[in-house]
């Protein structure tokens, strides 16, 4: 048999609420040929089941079974495994426009200089509906994405992204240290190597509700994002990564000594404290004594005061008044 134009990439773990809209989303797809490989990272649901039983209705899915590893392990394992040049991520909870891969590959075909292609999102709730963002809209042009990285915006989502299979490889795939923002790290090491866009057109419905990754893991995903953040720093500057061949990352504490030079660890703490601000959740738990220790060292602005009245609203009169003393010191 002839490899595929693309091979698709789902890991799934507990995924069964919204696995089989998913999965007939990727089904549905106007481009016919690809390869679907769905990974079941040991879930305990039935997930699996379903998986299977999608298996044996269509050819084109290739189920792979095996323990809990985590995500990371998960996506390096279907990069190693896919077989044909291009790969499309998709998620378990999200929903393709029928449109998207074939979009997605006549991009890359007319512009071999570009290594990965997203596209915008059309976010929705638990149950389907419209879920409105105050954020910005993610970058269309390779300019537009080095101007989002400088300035800490959106870049991709990653459900969205297409690849070049053989640019991701070389890149060495995905790091095991930033775990829950594996992907954000991949797209900086990867924009000294490629370009990167996103299509204008809304190609995948992006759902959001309480038990995905980003609200679990709040704070370790933004400890990931800084540090990521330093190390493109680090390269954009002619330096080594230090983070490169790291299994975990060490503690805000050890940052000025893995990267060789003051400030790191006071940089990667303001911009965890300030991304966690409206995160109730954390403002109840660790993100808190980080938000003190980044006043300690000299954070002021007025969006600080504002989260001490969040505080008070959040439940946490204490904490709030923990803050103002620390502010108006």
């Amino acid at each position: 048999m002839s490899d595929p134009a693309i091979s698709v990439a789902m890991s799934v773990y507990n995924g069964e609420r919204f696995l089989s809209e998913a999965i007939e989303s990727v089904l549905a797809q106007t481009w016919h040929d690809f390869e679907f490989l769905i990974l079941d990272d040991g879930s305990r649901d039935s997930s699996l089941e379903i998986i299977r039983r999608h298996a044996a209705a269509d050819p084109r899915i290739r189920v792979i079974a095996r323990e809990n590893r985590g995500l990371v392990a998960s996506l390096n394992q279907l990069l190693a495994e896919s077989r044909a040049p291009l790969v499309a991520r998709m998620d378990a909870d999200d929903i393709c426009a029928p449109q998207r891969f074939e979009r997605q590959i006549g991009f890359l075909a007319a512009r071999p200089d570009h290594g990965v292609i997203g596209s915008l999102t059309f976010d929705i709730g638990e149950r389907g509906e419209s879920f409105p963002l105050d954020t910005a809209e993610h970058p269309l042009t390779h300019e537009q994405f080095l101007e989002h990285v400088a300035s800490n915006g959106p870049l991709l989502a990653h459900p969205t992204v297409m690849y070049r299979r053989d640019v991701v490889l070389a890149a060495g795939g995905y790091h095991a240290a930033f775990r829950h923002c594996e992907d954000y790290d991949l797209w900086l090491r990867l924009a000294h190597q490629t370009k990167i866009a996103n299509l204008p057109e809304r190609l995948l419905r992006y759902r959001h509700y309480s038990g995905q990754v980003s609200n679990r893991h709040a704070l370790e995903q933004q400890i990931g994002v800084a540090v990521s953040r330093q190390a493109y720093l680090e390269r954009q500057a002619g330096r080594s990564d230090p983070t490169e061949h790291l299994d975990a990352l060490p503690s805000i504490e050890l940052l000025d000594e893995l990267f060789g030079r003051k400030g790191v660890a006071s940089q990667v703490r303001a911009h965890v404290a300030r991304a966690l601000l409206y995160s109730r959740s954390e403002m109840a738990g660790q993100g808190f004594e980080l938000l003190l220790e980044h006043v300690e060292e000299g954070g002021r602005g007025a969006e600080l005061w504002r989260t001490a009245a969040r505080l008070v609203r959040f439940g946490e009169p204490r904490r709030a008044l923990k803050l103002v003393a620390a502010l108006a010191r």
